[in-house]
């Protein structure tokens, strides 16, 4: 990773914005300044582990939802990342134990009653490491400096940070986007809360190959430990074709799961994975990570704005913590557009507080509802498992809540920022 001289051209104060952490949401929203202002703002981007580019990013994979691929579209991204982007038309969802011989399907998205956005995909499956590489690509070209370096303070000013870097260089930014992480030392320093806990369960990723096609469709197992996704992948492999499973299971039971040879791991992978798309076999991973729920008591403080997993950490069984991240990216990116196109300060309060009055309910709606899903069907009751079946139907057969539900996690409904609709800034 090549890093330009920030000692040169690049003016302190109101046109220059300072980014702590390469993730995709806060490069996306680097790209989308850059691409909008051009030489009139100057974005930096500190992390010191970008030396190690997009590989170490590998398998990893996640859900696009349409209204992030639409932001993608407006910044001319998508047609690098559609290469590696496998559209999701159909998600199956099933309650069982693990070994029932039988999985019934109670709710099915994709089947065509919903009428979803006019036919397109509700999603797609990304891997990480090349979305981030054409991330990275597209934020030199656009002129984004890179910095080696992470940032060890940030003191606000009346008219910019005085901030300090692991190298012991200076930046005076008007804004810092801290993007650094969920256990942000930024937001510690800011003096924002956290509310949140752990949650007894993590999180256990795997990219799997498998003989027959999964044809787009995407399959949610809930089993009473937790969650297990498939999720379709491009195609490729010594088997055809390839899937990426996000496995939800009790964190006191991971080391006997994972704990045996590569036949043992991949035996229990199996009596989850059901027939349905052949022989498979493992080719990354698998690896484990303790899940958590989490959010920022504010989203902002002096001449600081949080994004991404700094702001907020949900439950992956939705699949929906890039798309908040992503979200979060267009409403600051819009936020601080219409304050430079006034001439104003874009880390001024009133800038922070719109952004943070944009994105904080549907960022706290979205983390209750995982955690209460989760709650819902992490079990193994009888009474808690006959009313939630009883419901998963009851939304299969009412198109227009299955229609709903669809705009949600498309994040197409009606008050989202203008990328995510695919308008321009």
């Amino acid at each position: 990773m090549n890093t330009t001289d920030r000692r040169s051209g690049h003016r302190p104060g109101s046109r220059h914005l300072l980014v702590a952490g390469a993730g995709i949401a806060s490069l996306t929203l680097a790209v989308a300044l850059k691409r909008t202002h051009g030489t009139a703002l100057d974005v930096t981007v500190c992390d010191p582990g970008l030396e190690a580019g997009a590989a170490r990013h590998r398998g990893r994979a996640y859900a696009v939802a349409a209204g992030p691929r639409r932001m993608f579209e407006r910044l001319d991204l998508w047609p690098r990342i559609e290469p590696a982007a496998e559209p999701m038309r159909r998600l199956v969802i099933s309650d069982s134990r693990v070994g029932d011989p039988v999985r019934p399907v109670f709710l099915t998205f994709g089947d065509g009653s919903e009428k979803e956005s006019a036919g397109e995909p509700f999603a797609h499956m990304v891997e990480a490491e090349p979305m981030v590489s054409v991330l990275l690509d597209a934020a030199r070209e656009a002129g984004v400096r890179f910095v080696t370096a992470g940032i060890r303070g940030a003191v606000p000013g009346p008219r910019a940070n005085r901030v300090s870097l692991s190298d012991g260089s200076t930046e005076e930014p008007a804004l810092v986007v801290t993007a650094d992480g969920a256990r942000s030392a930024l937001r510690e320093a800011a003096g924002i809360g956290w509310v949140g806990w752990s949650y007894p369960q993590s999180g256990i990723v795997a990219t799997i190959r498998h003989t027959r096609d999964h044809e787009g469709r995407a399959f949610e197992h809930f089993l009473p430990s937790g969650p297990f996704a498939i999720l379709p992948l491009k195609a490729g492999g010594e088997l055809g074709h390839r899937s990426s499973i996000v496995w939800t299971e009790r964190s006191a039971d991971v080391p006997a799961l994972l704990g045996g040879d590569a036949a043992e791991t991949l035996a229990e992978i199996e009596r989850r994975f059901g027939p349905e798309l052949g022989r498979i076999a493992l080719e990354h991973g698998p690896s484990a990570h303790p899940l958590h729920l989490g959010i920022a008591r504010s989203f902002r403080a002096p001449r600081l704005a949080l994004l991404g997993d700094a702001a907020h950490v949900i439950h992956p069984l939705a699949g929906q913590g890039l798309n908040l991240g992503l979200a979060g990216a267009a409403a600051l990116a819009e936020a601080v557009t219409g304050a430079l196109r006034l001439g104003l300060d874009p880390g001024a309060d009133a800038v922070l507080r719109d952004y943070e009055q944009a994105r904080r309910f549907d960022s706290v709606a979205m983390a209750a509802a995982t955690d209460g899903l989760n709650r819902l069907f992490s079990n193994d009751s009888l009474a808690l498992r006959l009313t939630r079946d009883f419901g998963l139907g009851l939304v299969d057969r009412m198109p227009g809540l299955k229609r709903f539900f669809i705009g949600q996690a498309s994040a197409l409904r009606g008050g989202t920022p203008r990328l995510l609709r695919g308008e321009a800034l």
